[in-house]
């Protein structure tokens, strides 16, 4: 049986293909993009397949940003942290962790004992405890978010809670002299310090990390402190479009 992932984020669109449950093609496209060149609209927006280059889907399932106010014909629409759990589930065979997902614009911690979520936390306010947060200071110091994630010690402290006004205390720091390893340090350390508390109340010994923020080496260095396990997926940016084939796939 093929089935279908869609996972709608606010930047960017993650398509997931699955046959027989086993991952056999996935792409990302720009948001504005899928909208604009892939879909139509007839009462519902209709996606176009055969312009993604996909046929014979047997069952097709949506999630994301754009869940809630895009109604995707032939879709079946299932929640963000579902579709993310379902990922987790699909991407490590663990039944009992603690999920967190950091995506540019919300993060999601979600505690699962048995197979079955017992707690949710959610933070869709602000962005300084976003990947978009990274993004926005990766850009002040005119570095790529890779290079930056690299480091984790003498971190510089940042104060602002808002992610606009850490832009200018940002700047700031750099025309005090202050070296850009401890800025680099500093802008990864504030956000382990906003997702600390969202973190604090979901105690457990294996954290299993997803969306974009998975790949910074000093957030994940940080955590180590908190559990015993970090986990990070093969497919973090995709683990909700993999929840949703691995969810349709089980229905």
């Amino acid at each position: 049986m093929r089935v279908l992932g869609i996972d709608l984020g606010s930047r960017e669109v993650k398509i997931v293909l699955m046959e027989d449950k086993k991952i056999i093609n996935k792409m990302k496209i720009s948001t504005m993009s899928f909208y604009r060149d892939y879909c139509s609209y007839n009462e519902k927006i209709v996606v176009d397949l055969n312009k993604l280059g996909l046929d014979k889907v047997e069952v097709a399932v949506s999630t994301g940003y754009g869940r809630n106010n895009t109604d995707l014909s032939k879709f079946k629409l299932i929640n963000e942290v579902k579709a993310h759990v379902y990922g987790s589930f699909y991407q490590t065979d663990l039944s009992d962790f603690i999920l967190l997902d950091i995506g540019g614009q919300d993060v999601k911690v979600v505690k699962v004992e048995k197979g079955i979520i017992t707690d949710i936390e959610l933070n869709e306010k602000c962005a300084a405890s976003c990947g978009r947060y990274l993004e926005n200071m990766a850009n002040v110091l005119e570095v790529s978010l890779e290079e930056m994630s690299m480091y984790s010690e003498n971190p510089t402290e940042l104060n602002s809670t808002c992610a606009v006004f850490s832009e200018s205390e940002l700047i700031g720091k750099i025309a005090e002299g202050v070296s850009v390893e401890s800025l680099y340090a500093g802008v990864n350390y504030s956000l382990y310090k906003r997702l600390s508390p969202l973190l604090s109340k979901f105690k457990g010994r294996k954290l299993v990390i997803t969306g974009g923020v998975a790949s910074n080496v000093a957030i994940k260095k940080y955590l180590q402190n908190d559990y015993d396990e970090i986990i990070s997926v093969d497919d973090p940016q995709f683990n909700g479009a993999i929840g949703c084939c691995y969810y349709g796939s089980l229905k």
